[in-house]
Order: C-alpha cells, then sequence, then structure tokens
C-alpha cells in the first residue's frame, strides 16, 4: 500500500492512536496535518516527524469547534494543498455514570466525540464532492457495541457508526468513501496509568481478548491506512473491528462454562 501524493489531516493526533495514525500515513507518503488540545505536543511532534523526512505540519486547537477544525483545514491546504483524507480521532471521555454526571459533562463528551467527527467532515466534504474522490476515516470503539463504561462517550461513539454510515451513502456516488475503525482496548497514555495503579491491570483486561493482548496503537493506524489506501477501494460504510476478537464473543465465559460442563476446551 502507499499513499504518496495524498493530503491527510488528523484530528487529535497529538499521541496515543492519533500519533500512530500520523507516523504512518506519513511514512506511507501522505502529507499529513494534525492538530492536538495540548500546545506543548505540537511543535515537538512536528521536528521528530520532519527530522525522519516526514511530511507533517501541526497545530494547537480543539476539534471540537469549527474555528479549531478550521484552522487545521487550512493549515494543510495552505501547506499541501487540497485534502484527500481525513482521519476523525479526536474524542473526550473523562464523565462516567449517568446518575452522577452532570448535563454538561454528557454534552463535553458527546459534543467532543460525536460532533468533532461532524464538523471535520462537514468541513471536509465540499472540496472532496467538487474532484470526486475522498476518504474520511472515523475512529470508534468497541464501546458502541455494549456497555465497557462512560456512557457519554459510548454513545457518542454509538452515533459515530450512523454518521459514518450516513456519510458514505450519501456521498458515495459522489466518490467519496466513509468507514469506521473500531478498537478494543488500547495501550495508550491512559492505560498505562491505570497500569501504574494496579500493576495487574494488562493481565486482567488481557485474559478477556482471544488473542490473548491488548492492542497497539500501531494496530489501529495499520487498518486506517488500509481502508485509506486503494487497496480499498471498493470498501465504505464498513465498521472494521480492530479489538483482537472481544466483539466476537465472550471466550472467558464459554471456557468457564465448557470447564463446569466437564468437556474438552480445546
Amino acid at each position: 500500500m502507499t499513499l504518496d501524493g495524498r493530503v491527510a489531516v488528523v484530528t487529535g493526533g497529538g499521541a496515543g492512536i492519533g500519533h500512530a495514525i500520523v507516523s504512518l500515513l506519513a511514512d506511507q507518503g501522505a502529507a499529513v496535518a494534525f492538530n492536538d488540545l495540548l500546545p506543548e505536543r505540537c511543535a515537538p511532534l512536528v521536528e521528530k516527524h520532519r527530522a525522519a523526512g516526514r511530511r507533517v505540519v501541526g497545530v494547537a486547537g480543539d476539534a471540537s469547534t469549527e474555528a479549531g477544525v478550521d484552522e487545521l483545514f487550512t493549515l494543510a491546504e495552505t501547506t499541501y494543498g487540497p485534502i484527500d483524507l481525513v482521519v476523525c480521532n479526536a474524542f473526550s471521555a473523562r464523565a462516567d455514570g449517568a446518575m452522577t454526571m452532570s448535563l454538561e459533562e454528557w454534552e463535553r463528551d458527546l459534543h467532543g466525540t460525536l460532533t468533532s467527527a461532524f464538523i471535520a467532515t462537514q468541513r471536509a466534504l465540499p472540496s472532496m464532492v467538487a474532484k470526486r474522490r475522498g476518504v474520511i476515516v472515523t475512529i470508534g470503539s468497541i464501546n458502541s457495541t455494549g456497555y465497557y463504561g462512560g456512557e457519554a462517550y459510548s454513545a457518542g461513539k454509538a452515533g459515530l457508526i450512523n454518521l459514518t454510515q450516513s456519510l458514505a451513502v450519501r456521498y458515495g456516488p459522489h466518490g467519496v468513501r466513509a468507514n469506521m475503525v473500531m478498537p478494543g482496548s488500547i495501550r495508550t497514555s491512559v492505560q498505562e496509568d491505570r497500569q501504574a495503579l494496579d500493576p495487574s491491570f494488562f493481565e486482567r483486561l488481557e485474559r478477556w481478548y482471544p488473542l490473548g493482548r491488548i492492542g497497539e496503537p500501531e494496530d489501529i493506524a495499520q487498518a486506517v491506512a488500509f481502508l485509506a489506501s486503494d487497496a480499498a477501494d471498493w470498501i465504505t460504510g464498513a465498521v472494521l473491528p480492530v479489538d483482537g476478537g472481544l466483539t466476537a464473543g465472550n471466550g472467558v465465559m464459554t471456557r468457564e462454562l465448557v470447564i463446569e460442563s466437564g468437556a474438552d476446551v480445546r
């Protein structure tokens, strides 16, 4: 796969999954513009990428605001030209507990997770439709499939599935493809912070995954790069789980039930 000559925008590209996506897209030949809420992340990452010979620019900004998104897109367009690919990675997941979260917390997470993707895609679509070619990749979550905590974040990710499919159907006749990558648990700084507080955290988490490990940010980046490439030229409206098999079924429960029944578990 190659992305030579493509111009990509990645929201929330300063760390974790977003940073892995920026790095891989640039390694595969794309020119990439990203944003991040934290200003201190942007300049060092841009310097790192450019030292490695990658075409990357970054700007501090809020992907859940029209002004923040417009600044990012304008940077990409003035630096590299018309945008071919948008990766909607930005999210907010700070509230938890439907009975205790405030309406403000609910709206913040829903806006940061779902509305941010709407703002980015609305900004990208006119030029994509005009040139009859473009790719949108949204970053979902297994939280959209059931209860894993974070009601507002999870509701946002569930809504993002429908938004992605709606974009695929409405703008497919105009040459625009839209797909979602749906990660399971990924080894990011958030997970590593939990591991620091609870040394058994990863071990307990990994037993739920049929492949026996949690994901790495690069696992998600590889899926994004595939969906962005010409190798996926007839794929649109898809939701691709990249979750180590977690949503395929509850293997731990099944094995425990089988063991209780005395059957062979192999």
